[in-house]
C-alpha cells in the first residue's frame, strides 16, 4: 500500500523468563570483570583493548594462558581488527545449544581457575530459557519469510539490558538483508544515546542491518520509585524538556548516519555500510512535524524506506493520514491479547500521552469540521489526493 498508511499489528512485549533478570545482571558483572582486568572504565566496544590485553594481565597474575580453559575462553570473545566487541561469543547462545551456566565464565584473577558470573540456574529455567529462544526464531525465521518487520519492546531498565543484548545479536542473524528485527529505545532514559550509539557500532562493525523504534517510555513512576527504594541514581530525565531532547538527539544520531550510508549509494545494497531503519512511534505532533523536517534537511526522502511512523489505531489520524498522503511510511497498529495484559497496555500509552483528552478533542474538532465542509460543498464521499505537507512540517 505505497503512500498511504498501513495497518498492521505489534508484539505487546516478549516471553521473558526469569532468567531475563540474571542476564541482565550478567551483563553488569561482564562489565565490572572487563574494567577489574583492563582498568579500562568505558564501553568496551570504544575501548580499542583486543585478548593481548588479557593475557598479559593473567600473566602477570601468575594464570597460565596455555591452560586448555583459559585459551578456548580467550579464542572464543567476539573481536574485529578494532578490537574486542563482546568478552563471550552470544551468537553459540541464541542458537540454543550452550548452557547458560557454561557459556558465562570467566578466569578469576585470584585463583586462575574458571568461575561462573551468573547465579545458578535449574535444569528448568535453563529449559525455560531455551524454549523462549525456540519461539523468538519462530518468530523472526517465519517474519523474514513473510518479509515483516517485528518490533521487540523494551521494559524497565533492571531487564532491559537482557532484551537488547538478545535483540542485537537477533538482529545479527536476520538482518543480513533488510532490517526485520528492531530494538525499542525509551527516550525518557539518560543514558538512552549512548546505548543507542554502542549498538549502531555493534551493526556497523558486525555488518548487519540495524532496526530502531524510538519511543519516550512510559516506566517513569516505577524507575523513580525503585531508584529511591535501593538508593541509586534516578535513570529517568528530569524532565518532559529533557526527554524531549534525547529524542531528537537519538534520531539525530540515527539520521546522521543514514547519510553516511548514502553517500555509498543504496543502502538497501550495502550492508557492509549497516543500512539503519528508523520508526518514529509517537502520538507527538512536534516529535512527527521535527522528524519530517530533519529528513529534508539531511537529504532523507520518504521514498528511501529507513523512516516510518507508527500510531495506536484510533489515535492520531490527523496525524498519520497526511502523512500517508504526502508518501511517509505510517503504520497503524493494534495491540491485542487477554484483557488483563492489553489494559495494562493501553493504560500505559495513556500515561506516555498525557495530553490524550486534548488530542481527542482536537481531533473530534477536525472530524466535525470535515463533515460539516462536505455537506455544504457536496463532497459528501469524498477521496483526497494530491501532495500534502504533514502536520508540523515547514512547507518547502
Amino acid at each position: 500500500m505505497r503512500h498511504s498508511v498501513r495497518r498492521t499489528w505489534r508484539p505487546l512485549s516478549t516471553a521473558w523468563t526469569p532468567c531475563q533478570m540474571q542476564l541482565s545482571e550478567v551483563i553488569y558483572r561482564t562489565r565490572q570483570y572487563f574494567t577489574q582486568v583492563t582498568g579500562e572504565s568505558g564501553p568496551m566496544m570504544f575501548s580499542d583493548i583486543n585478548t593481548d590485553v588479557f593475557e598479559k594481565r593473567f600473566r602477570e597474575e601468575n594464570i597460565h594462558t596455555d591452560n586448555p580453559a583459559i585459551r578456548e575462553w580467550l579464542d572464543n570473545m567476539t573481536y574485529d581488527t578494532k578490537g574486542l566487541i563482546h568478552l563471550f561469543s552470544w551468537s553459540g547462545l541464541i542458537d540454543a545449544n550452550i548452557l547458560l551456566s557454561d557459556l558465562f565464565r570467566v578466569p578469576n584473577l585470584n585463583s586462575g581457575q574458571m568461575e561462573p558470573i551468573i547465579s545458578a540456574l535449574t535444569t528448568e529455567e535453563e529449559e525455560m530459557f531455551k524454549n523462549m529462544m525456540r519461539r523468538l526464531h519462530t518468530i523472526f525465521r517465519y517474519a523474514r519469510e513473510r518479509d515483516v518487520r517485528v518490533m521487540v519492546d523494551a521494559e524497565q531498565t533492571y531487564f532491559q539490558p537482557a532484551i537488547s543484548r538478545l535483540t542485537l545479536e537477533m538482529m545479527k542473524k536476520y538482518n543480513q538483508e533488510k532490517a526485520i528485527v528492531f530494538n525499542t529505545y525509551q527516550c525518557y532514559l539518560k543514558e538512552t544515546l549512548n546505548n543507542l550509539a554502542l549498538d549502531l557500532e555493534q551493526s556497523y562493525r558486525q555488518k548487519f542491518f540495524f532496526g530502531a523504534k524510538l519511543v519516550r517510555g512510559a516506566y517513569m513512576e516505577q524507575e523513580r520509585a525503585r531508584a529511591d527504594e535501593l538508593g541509586y541514581e534516578d535513570p529517568v530525565n528530569p524532565s518532559y524538556e529533557a526527554t524531549t531532547q534525547m529524542y531528537h538527539d537519538c534520531l539525530e544520531e540515527c539520521l546522521r548516519r543514514i547519510k553516511f550510508n548514502k553517500s555509498f549509494g543504496d543502502t538497501q545494497k550495502v550492508p557492509c555500510c549497516a543500512a539503519i531503519a528508523i520508526m518514529i512511534a509517537s502520538h507527538n505532533e512536534d516529535t512527527v512535524g521535527y522528524t519530517v523536517n530533519k529528513m529534508r534537511e539531511y537529504g532523507i526522502h520518504p521514498q528511501d524506506r529507513v523512516i516510518c511512523f507508527g500510531q495506536l489505531l484510533g489515535m492520531c489520524d490527523h496525524i498519520s493520514l497526511p502523512l500517508g498522503q504526502a508518501g511517509y511510511s505510517v503504520y497503524k497498529y493494534v495491540p491485542y491479547g487477554p484483557v488483563n495484559e492489553v489494559l495494562p497496555y493501553l493504560s500505559r500509552r495513556a500515561t506516555e500521552n498525557g495530553s490524550i483528552l486534548v488530542k481527542l478533542a482536537k481531533e473530534k474538532h477536525l472530524l466535525k469540521k470535515e463533515l460539516w465542509r462536505r455537506i455544504t460543498q457536496g463532497q459528501v464521499f469524498y477521496k483526497p489526493e494530491g501532495n500534502y505537507t504533514p502536520i508540523g512540517a515547514q512547507p518547502h
